[in-house]
Parts: C-alpha cells; sequence; structure tokens
C-alpha cells in the first residue's frame, strides 16, 4: 500500500511539474499538499471499489461451492443410479442370451430348411406355375433378421404346396418359347413336378429365366403319342412317359443321337462299310433267287424223270449221260464230271465274295476306329486332358466305325454260310444224280 502511495505521490509531482512551474516555494507547497488531498481521495475511492469488489467474490465464490456441493450430490445420486443400471441391465442381456439362444437355434433350422428348399423350387416344374418361390426362400435363407410369424406361416405353406402339388395332373395357361424363338401362349399339362407337356411335346423350365422352353428334339415317337392320349383324357388311368429325374433323363434320351447321326459320326470309313454291306446283301439276294430257281428246276426234273429238260443242272447231266452213254465207263464218268464243272460255277458265283466282305467289313471298322483315335489323340495334345467329354466323343465317334463293321460282318458271314449251303446241297444233288447214273450203267453191263 505506501509503495502505492508513493508512487501515486510521485507521479502527482510530475504533473504538477508537467503542469507549470511553481514560482517559490510556498507555491510549491501549497500546490503539493492539494494534489495530495486529491490523489488521497482517487486512492480512498479505489480501495473502497476493491473492498466492494472482493465482497461480491467471495459471495461468488460461496454460491459457485454450494452450487458444487450440490452437483456433487447429485452426481452421488446419478451414480448410484447408474449402477442399479448397469446391474438391471446385465440381468436384462443374460435373459436376452438365453432367449437369443432359443430363438437363434429356431433360425438356424429355419434357413437350412429355406436353403434346401431354393434349390428344389428353382428346378421344381411346379414352379412354372407358381413363380417366384425360390425368391422367397432365398431371401429367408440369406436374412440375417430373425423371421417373424408371417414368414414361418409362409414357409411352411409353401413347403405344403410343394408337397400337394407332386401328387396333380393340373392344365394351365402360359408362354412357351418355341425352338425358333417364338414365344406363344399354350395350355401346358404339368404332370406333378416331374414333367411338362403341350400340344403333344414335351417342355422344360428354365429356373434362371423363368420361362418354358420346347424342346428342339423330342423322344421317339411312342412316348409323343402317349403325351396326345394324357391331354384328350379327362378322368382315368392313362399311359405316360413320365421322367422321374425332374428332366435329367429326358435331356439325355434327347441328347442321344439317332441313327443318321450315328452313320455321320463314321465319317467315310463308315460309308465305305455300308456300301460293303449294301453290296453284300445284293450278291446274297441275287445268289438266293438264283439257286431257288435252279432248286426249283431240279426238283421238278426229279419229279419228271422222263422228260429231260436241259435248262437245268440235272437235265444236262441225264443229256450228257444220253450222249455219252455207249462209251466206257472212265469216259462216261469224266464227261459227267465235266457237266458237273461246268454248272459249278453258277451255282457258286459270288459266294467267295460274300465271304471275302464280311471279313473285310471288321478291318475296315478298325482301320475307322485307329484313324479315329489318331485324331482323337491329337484333340489331347492340344487341348490337354481337362475335358473329359471332349475324350468320351471322341473315342465313341471312334468307336462307330468298329460298330458298323461287325454290324456287316455279322448278317454277311451268317447270309454267306446259308448260300454257301444251299449251293452245295444243289452241287451234292448233281454229284449223286451223277453217281446214280453211273451205277446203273454199270449194272446194266454187268
Amino acid at each position: 500500500m505506501r509503495s502505492l502511495l508513493l508512487t501515486l505521490t510521485l507521479l502527482s509531482s510530475a504533473t504538477i511539474f508537467a503542469q507549470g512551474t511553481p514560482k517559490n516555494l510556498d507555491e510549491l507547497l501549497m500546490k503539493v499538499k492539494k494534489e495530495r488531498i486529491e490523489n488521497k481521495k482517487q486512492l480512498s475511492a479505489r480501495e473502497s471499489k476493491f473492498l466492494k469488489e472482493k465482497k461480491e467474490q467471495a459471495s461468488a465464490l460461496a454460491a459457485q461451492k454450494r452450487e458444487l456441493k450440490r452437483l456433487e450430490a447429485i452426481t452421488a445420486q446419478l451414480q448410484k443410479k447408474f449402477e442399479s443400471n448397469e446391474k438391471e441391465v446385465g440381468e436384462l442381456e443374460n435373459s436376452l442370451r438365453i432367449a437369443k439362444g432359443n430363438l437363434g437355434e429356431m433360425f438356424g433350422v429355419v434357413k437350412q430348411i429355406a436353403g434346401d428348399f431354393k434349390g428344389q423350387f428353382q428346378n421344381s416344374n411346379i414352379s412354372a406355375q407358381y413363380p417366384g418361390r425360390d425368391q422367397f426362400m432365398a431371401n429367408l435363407a440369406e436374412r440375417k433378421k430373425l423371421p417373424n410369424a408371417a414368414d414361418l406361416e409362409k414357409l411352411f405353406y409353401e413347403i405344403q404346396r410343394e408337397l400337394t402339388e407332386s401328387g396333380k395332373i393340373v392344365k394351365f395357361k402360359a408362354n412357351v418359347v418355341t425352338p425358333d424363338g417364338q414365344k406363344a401362349e399354350k395350355t401346358v399339362t404339368r404332370v406333378g413336378a416331374f414333367n411338362l407337356v403341350a400340344d403333344g411335346k414335351y417342355l422344360s423350365y428354365q429356373s434362371e429365366t423363368n420361362q418354358i422352353l420346347e424342346l428342339p428334339r423330342q423322344p421317339q415317337g411312342k412316348y409323343l403319342s402317349m403325351i396326345e392320349d394324357l391331354e384328350d383324357a379327362n378322368s382315368g388311368y392313362e399311359a405316360f412317359g413320365l421322367d422321374p429325374s425332374r428332366g435329367a433323363i429326358l435331356g439325355m434320351l434327347v441328347q442321344a443321337p439317332s441313327l443318321m447321326e450315328r452313320l455321320q459320326q463314321g465319317g467315310v470309313v463308315g460309308y465305305v462299310i455300308l456300301c460293303l454291306l449294301a453290296l453284300g446283301l445284293v450278291l446274297v439276294a441275287e445268289r438266293m433267287v438264283t439257286l431257288n430257281k435252279e432248286g426249283k428246276k431240279i426238283k421238278d426234273q426229279l419229279n419228271n424223270p422222263g422228260s429231260v429238260d436241259e435248262s437245268n443242272p440235272v437235265g444236262q447231266l441225264i443229256q450228257a449221260f444220253e450222249n455219252n452213254k455207249d462209251k466206257d465207263l472212265e469216259t462216261l464218268e469224266l464227261k459227267l464230271d465235266e457237266t458237273i464243272l461246268k454248272t459249278a460255277p453258277r451255282l457258286e458265283r459270288g459266294i467267295p465274295t460274300i465271304k471275302i466282305l464280311s471279313a473285310v467289313a471288321p478291318l475296315m471298322g478298325l482301320l475307322g476306329t485307329v484313324t479315329g483315335m489318331i485324331g482323337t489323340f491329337q484333340s489331347i495334345t492340344l487341348f490337354g486332358t481337362g475335358d473329359p467329354k471332349l475324350m468320351a466323343g471322341g473315342i465313341s465317334t471312334a468307336l462307330i466305325t468298329t460298330v458298323l463293321g461287325l454290324v456287316c460282318a455279322i448278317p454277311l458271314l451268317l447270309l454267306h454260310n446259308v448260300v454257301s449251303s444251299k449251293s452245295k446241297g444243289l452241287l451234292h444233288i448233281l454229284e449223286e444224280q451223277a453217281a446214280g447214273l453211273l451205277s446203273k450203267r454199270v449194272e446194266k453191263k454187268a
């Protein structure tokens, strides 16, 4: 405080000297006193103001302390409530965990069932009549939150509808995509969950595009006639070509190549084998006709020994005997043998060729198989063994020629035996007749 007063005095003196210089000591003393009184008044005012502010600050501090105590009391109360709530939350979380455990197990079962039936609904022909079922199952199988009662009821309903509709034969209107890409509204007959048919043809349901397609290739005609009978029937029982695999067997059936496609797979070698078969059958037919005619003539000649007909081998043999019966026995035997030898080529013509064709055909088939296998191994060299269908298809094509060779050889070999036996039978008749004529000549001389 004293230093403050000294500072103020000095400032006042400096001010006095700054305002004007006193003329004598009395003026200086009076001026100093006057300034001192003014400074004292200022200091007193400032001190009063300071004391007043100090009281106000003390009052504010006391108020803040009271507020702090109040807030501390509220904090303590909230802390107790927080601890109580935390304990209650722990108990509720434990209850929720137990409840979620039970519901989670049910949710897992629901997701599993929905996932299993999603694939079944996608491939089911019933979805062609009731589309969109697989989307609901997919959504339910991928959902992360618990299903509600409506979802569970719909799940049960869809499963029950699948079971119920699997035992029904119903008709409904639907757009069918034809093999040329055109859409046409047709009356589709659904046989359970197995087959779809319309207008006497089998259909296929594509779940990816939700379309019903007409199979570009249909099975054999007997199955198509069953479809027509089924569509025309109103009651009772009808035979039907049912596919229990829901399209898999039917797909393989229509993918199986036809007879003409099999023949085309044989290539050039296959066509050569077929030509050999055709040539062999022509020779067999010609031989059968010729031998039957000759056999009929021989039979007629044997039934009428009195009249000699030289248009048949037996008649020629009898005529040769009559022309040379006066000659010696050895010459007569040679003449008869000559007649038989002249007749034999006409009876045996073409039979060795049939035998050769039956032997060449399997060799040609083996040749085609070997060349086909070479092509298959070349494909394996280029593309590797990653695609088993490529190898299987090449091997299957290569074996076609072997099959064709055997198909050609087996009947030709059997027919050759038949024709050869018939020819040998006629020659045996000639030799028998020649021996009989010679025996009569010997009996006459004796």
